[in-house]
């Protein structure tokens, strides 16, 4: 019956395409290996995903620093006329940026300076905090702390200094910073759009500061605008977001007409690309029939070889009028199982550990890869850099967690895992553990025993999207496998869809109550990195921070927030020696908390069709930025 519906599923999303097909033989339908959420605020402001991520990048792309071919901070001259930077006597540094006359938003709107302050404005404002929205520019520019606390009228360190110029000034404890031009980086969004007429911003001389900004004046306006995919969207992309149909999760783009060009002044030529969630069940039908023509970042090993005998196929290329061809690189990023470390059993390092030991990463790894990937031990990907100059220290200095059961449960004896349900000593069954109020915290599972004693049940809620078959594997080796329940540890599988679970993750109340309490000890997803490597706030011990949606692993340990900070800060832009050798002692404090279970790191393979000429797909060189070269074959 499953498959009967799959194949349905799959029937019904060709037929929805093919009148779009018959206008366009050679209209781009995208395969996304992940769904579309809808939320399409700027940046990840509030939750982000690879595909809401992608969107953004087509509809957003008005910036003065941007990303090169090699994945390479430039200033974007299309659209900035000069960025300078000066180094102050205190110590603090300053960045004058001055943009190019005669942009313009996809609706004809000139663009103005305004467009471009206002959004690292809003985050030194406690209004960006009261709506949820996760931005940090208040700890980076000069005054921003004092008029995020209220005690300032301005934030002095940032200046609109006439209709084409902008100036921003760092705090000195964010200097040097190893990705410094990225303070140059300013990205266009209509602050009408966002805000709303009742907000402006103003600069009498002593930094910018709003005015009418409050939560009750932009709230409605700021919902409205996160969530909208029509025509009356304003933004300043390649592309523009027409439609999203919420029960498909498929989204049309158009050529946005006045777009300026990327950095080399590159514009696209595909008219309309389609992106519609390609699911597990029924991916290879669709590829085959065309219903969509585009499968981007293949992770799935055996997918991949499916998609090589599809690609071989002639028989398929003469019904379907055209094959298919394809390209791969590896990723800067991994798979894993991520934890939240402060309720739970999953609180516990031995318990993180002990998981670790009770899973098969090598088999793991082989049989979802298929041989097109392989293990890694900490939050890296085999596409970077500081992976490739350090992989032999990596393989001699980190833990590699091997399968091992023994070693699981001497880990949870070692912690106090050795007590029935009843207080007794261990024999069979779930372990549990004698834990403090603290430590127990509001945790559902948690038993308490007549004479106030509180035990925890080795219990771990699993937060697992739906049609993932990371999760089916996960399932059958790790929750379901008979040396977790023999070792004591029971791990239920909740089946949600992947919006729900960033929700869970974020811990985002905005979107329902329940979503703001702790539930799910683990999760399984993916992570890629960008080439600013920059994990400074991820592991931050702030309250104020970590309510914002920073720290989603919910791990505070004083040595690994200060590496993830000393990483960047402090380290001169290109002293990559320095930079390095800060990052594997990151590395390794991490992978000795083990906050998350690497899984795998593979090869992408993403599969087009052979009419899609000067496609060229790199590690850090997206989709989104290659397709502006692409053409269609005479």
């Amino acid at each position: 019956m499953k498959k009967i519906v799959a194949l349905l599923l799959a029937a019904m999303m060709l037929m929805g395409l093919v009148g779009a097909q018959a206008e366009d033989a050679h209209q781009l339908i995208y395969g996304a290996t992940t769904e579309i959420s809808g939320d399409f605020a700027p940046g990840a402001w509030w939750t982000n995903n690879a595909t809401d991520k992608m969107l953004r990048d087509f509809t957003n792309d008005c910036s003065t620093v941007v990303t090169d071919q090699g994945g390479a901070d430039i200033v974007n001259y299309t659209v900035a006329e000069s960025v300078e930077g000066v180094m102050n006597d205190d110590g603090t540094k300053t960045y004058t940026v001055k943009i190019k006359d005669g942009l313009k938003f996809n609706n004809g709107e000139d663009i103005t300076i305004k467009d471009f302050v206002w959004a690292t404005a809003f985050g030194c404002s406690s209004v960006a905090a009261d709506v949820g929205a996760k931005l940090t520019s208040y700890l980076t520019v000069v005054g921003g702390q004092e008029y995020y606390d209220g005690t300032a009228d301005t934030i002095t360190g940032l200046h609109i200094v006439d209709d084409n110029t902008l100036s921003i000034q760092v705090v000195a404890d964010k200097v040097p910073y190893y990705f410094d031009i990225t303070y140059a980086g300013f990205t266009a969004f209509s602050m009408k759009y966002w805000l709303g007429d009742a907000v402006d911003i103003k600069d009498d001389g002593n930094g910018v500061y709003f005015e009418g900004l409050t939560k009750d004046a932009i709230a409605d306006t700021l919902e409205a605008a996160r969530f909208n995919a029509s025509e009356t969207r304003v933004s300043a992309g390649p592309y523009n977001l027409v439609e999203f149909d919420q029960a498909s999760k498929q989204a049309t783009l158009v050529i946005n007409p006045y777009y300026a060009g990327n950095f080399e002044g590159q514009k696209p030529s595909i008219e309309k690309i389609i992106i519609t969630k390609a699911e597990d069940a029924t991916w290879a039908d669709a590829l085959k029939t065309g219903a969509f023509n585009f499968y981007d970042t293949m992770t799935d090993g055996t997918q991949i070889n499916q998609a090589m005998d599809i690609i071989e196929d002639e028989a398929n290329k003469a019904a379907l009028g055209y094959g298919f061809d394809f390209t791969q690189f590896n990723r800067p990023g991994y798979g894993k199982i991520m934890f939240q470390s402060d309720f739970g059993p999953t609180q516990f390092v031995a318990v993180r550990k002990a998981i670790a030991h009770l899973l098969d990463r090598a088999e793991f790894a082989n049989t979802f890869c298929a041989g097109w990937g392989g293990v890694v031990n900490g939050p890296y990907g085999t596409a970077m850099w500081m992976y490739q100059d350090a992989e032999e220290w990596l393989d001699e200095n980190l833990d590699n967690y091997a399968y091992n059961p023994d070693q699981a449960v001497e880990l949870l004896v070692n912690d106090g895992w050795v007590l029935d349900e009843n207080g007794n000593d261990y024999v069979e069954g779930i372990r549990y553990k004698k834990v403090t109020a603290e430590e127990a915290g509001q945790y559902v599972h948690n038993v308490t025993l007549d004479d106030g004693t509180i035990l925890m049940p080795l219990i771990i809620e699993w937060s697992s999207s739906e049609g993932n078959s990371v999760s089916d594997l996960l399932a059958v080796m790790l929750a379901n496998g008979e040396q977790t329940a023999a070792a004591g540890v029971k791990i239920n599988q909740n089946v949600m869809t992947f919006s729900e679970l960033l929700n869970y993750m974020y811990r985002d109340a905005s979107q329902g109550d329940k979503y703001g309490v702790p539930t799910y000890g683990m999760f399984n997803l993916a992570t890629n990195f960008t080439p600013e490597y920059d994990q400074s706030y991820s592991f931050t011990l702030d309250p104020d921070m970590v309510a914002q949606g920073y720290n989603t692993d919910f791990i505070f340990d004083e040595q690994l927030d200060k590496l993830s900070m000393d990483m960047v800060y402090g380290v001169e832009a290109g002293d990559s020696e320095t930079y390095l050798d800060l990052w594997q002692q990151f590395i390794a404090r991490w992978n000795e908390l083990l906050p998350e279970l690497p899984l795998y790191s593979n090869v992408y393979v993403s599969v087009y069709p052979d009419w899609l000429e000067n496609y060229t797909q790199d590690s850090y060189w997206d989709f989104e930025q290659a397709i502006l070269y692409a053409t269609i074959a005479e």
